[in-house]
């Protein structure tokens, strides 16, 4: 036998260890009081899979203008507070690091929130990409729901195209994981028919930076917030707000917090009943 075919026979062995899951130490440990992935070492998420934890959070957020009150960042702050709360909930369950760089407007010509400096966008197909990959990377680590929840509008398509496909491939593969994804949490969490019953005029709420989002920031992240530049409209064309952020408060801004996580909660446990029924 040549001394080639020799080293390769030896290599092999080694070759094949580098392609399985590194299994966590016998005596490792949870970790600290955390839900997020990125606050625990590889071999703590290890230990928590190992421990029960099956169910991981996939926030989607952006990075778009808010007009001049409000920082690009508001829907990371926002949900990555909804998520904690949301995982805490639940139990056994961690948050993945928010994901900021989704779809925003085209490039050229610019279109939509890329038409304000300061705004990042993801063409469609790579963000749904991210995602995929995202999640096969959490089943492949013992998974079994990976969640999905978006705060912000464009987000929803690509979730829901790569939660229909993964789900498809891999029922067939007889793969146990399953994406969860969650539109309840954007739209049907029952916020903008609250602030209604209060009083809070529809043309008042606004679409885009006007009380809903400006009262959830203002009651997670309140340092994000510019109370002084707060005009209804914005006050001046093209300032990218729509509604009238000097009527946000933080205890809306509670309330609305408040509902995204139960309504997403009750829905997830919706979920996981039919899913413990197949």
């Amino acid at each position: 036998m040549s001394r080639t075919l020799i080293a390769l026979v030896l290599l092999l062995p080694a070759l094949a260890a580098a392609q399985e899951v590194i299994p966590a130490p016998d005596d490792a440990t949870t970790g600290p009081d955390t839900v997020f992935v990125q606050e625990l070492t590889w071999t703590e998420v290890a230990a928590r899979v190992r421990a029960g934890t099956r169910s991981v959070i996939v926030p989607t957020g952006g990075t778009e203008q808010n007009g001049p009150h409000m920082v690009l960042g508001k829907h990371n702050f926002i949900i990555r507070e909804a998520s904690e709360r949301i995982a805490r909930e639940l139990g056994n369950t961690l948050v993945a690091p928010v994901v900021a760089y989704v779809p925003e407007g085209g490039i050229d010509p610019p279109t939509g929130h890329m038409r304000y400096a300061g705004a990042i966008t993801l063409p469609q197909e790579h963000f749904e990409a991210l995602l995929e990959y995202t999640a096969r990377g959490f089943a492949l680590h013992g998974f079994e729901n990976v969640i999905f929840i978006g705060d912000s509008g464009g987000n929803q398509r690509g979730m829901a195209a790569v939660a229909e496909k993964l789900n498809g491939e891999w029922e067939s593969a007889g793969n146990p994981s399953r994406v969860l994804y969650v539109p309840e949490y954007y739209r049907g969490n029952g916020f903008r028919d609250w602030l209604l019953e209060q009083g809070i005029p529809e043309d008042a709420i606004g679409r885009h930076a006007g009380v809903t989002d400006t009262s959830q920031l203002w009651y997670v992240a309140p340092e994000q917030i510019r109370p002084d530049k707060r005009v209804r409209d914005g006050g001046f064309e093209g300032s990218g707000v729509s509604g009238d952020p000097t009527l946000a408060s933080r205890e809306l801004g509670e309330k609305g917090i408040e509902l995204k996580v139960e309504t997403t909660v009750r829905r997830v446990r919706e979920m996981l009943a039919a899913r413990s029924g197949e």
